[in-house]
C-alpha cells in the first residue's frame, strides 16, 4: 500500500524549485552583485584593486602619448646628426635641451683642457640634458611596479577573507551545503580575479615602457656622441682659423 502523503511529494518539489532559483540568481550575479554581497574588508580589498586597475590604465594611456612625441624628437634629432644638415635648437624641446646644455659647455674654454676632457664635458652635459627630458617617462613606472607586485597578494588577502567568512557562516549555521558557502567563496574568488586584472597588465606595461625608455637612453647616449665629436672637433677647427 502506498503511503506518500502529499507532503511528501511537495518537500522535495519545493527542494528543487528553491535549488533551480538559487542557480538561476546565481547565473545572474553582476560584478555590482558580488560587490554588494561582500564584507565590508573585502569591499576595501575590492575597491583598492578597482583604483589600482583605473590608475594602471591611466599610466598606460599618459605613456602612450608622451612616449610617441619623445621617441620622434630623439629620431629627428639623430637623423639630422647622422645626415649632418647642421643642428637647429628651434627643431624640437629635446634637442633645444641638449644642444643648449652643449653649446654652454663648449662656451667654457680653459686653455689647459685636451681636446678629449673637452669633448666629455660637453657629451656628459648634453646626455644629462637628454636623460632629464626622458624622465618624464620614468613618472609611473614605480607605481606599475607596485601594483603588478602587491596586487595578487591584496586580491589574496580578500579571497582569504572571504573562505573565512564562508567557514564562519558553517559554524554559526551548522549547515555545509552550497547555499551557506557560497556568497563567501564567491566573493573570494571575485577579489582573486580582481587582484590578477590589475597586475596582469600593470606588468605587461611596466616591462614595455622600461624597455622603451633603457632603448631611449641607448639612442640618446650614441646621438650625444656624435653631437659631441662634431662639436669639439668644429670648435678645434675654428681656433686653428684664428690662430
Amino acid at each position: 500500500m502506498d503511503t506518500t502523503t502529499a507532503a511528501d511529494v511537495a518537500v522535495p518539489a519545493i527542494s528543487e524549485v528553491a535549488g533551480s532559483a538559487v542557480a538561476h540568481a546565481a547565473g545572474h550575479l553582476s560584478f555590482t552583485d558580488f560587490f554588494l554581497m561582500a564584507d565590508p574588508v573585502v569591499k576595501a580589498v575590492m575597491l583598492i584593486l578597482v583604483l589600482g586597475s583605473i590608475g594602471v590604465w591611466a599610466v598606460v594611456v599618459e605613456k602612450i602619448a608622451r612616449g610617441r612625441r619623445l621617441r620622434r624628437q630623439v629620431a629627428a634629432f639623430s637623423d639630422t646628426l647622422v645626415a649632418g644638415r647642421g643642428l637647429d635648437p628651434a627643431q624640437s624641446p629635446f634637442a633645444r635641451q641638449v644642444l643648449g646644455a652643449a653649446a654652454r659647455e663648449l662656451a667654457y674654454d680653459p686653455d689647459e683642457e685636451s681636446l678629449g676632457e673637452r669633448r666629455a664635458r660637453v657629451e656628459r652635459a648634453a646626455r644629462r640634458a637628454g636623460f632629464d627630458e626622458l624622465k618624464v617617462l620614468e613618472t609611473g613606472l614605480p607605481f606599475l611596479a607596485t601594483v603588478s607586485s602587491a596586487g595578487p597578494f591584496i586580491g589574496l588577502f580578500g579571497t582569504v577573507w572571504g573562505i573565512m567568512n564562508s567557514f564562519s557562516a558553517i559554524a554559526a549555521s551548522q549547515d555545509t551545503s552550497l547555499a551557506v558557502v557560497a556568497p563567501g567563496i564567491a566573493e573570494a574568488l571575485f577579489a582573486t580575479a580582481l587582484g590578477l586584472v590589475a597586475a596582469v597588465p600593470a606588468v605587461i606595461a611596466y616591462n614595455r615602457y622600461a624597455t622603451a625608455l633603457r632603448r631611449l637612453q641607448g639612442e640618446v647616449s650614441a646621438a650625444v656622441e656624435r653631437l659631441g665629436g662634431e662639436l669639439v672637433h668644429r670648435r678645434a677647427a675654428q681656433h686653428r682659423m684664428a690662430a
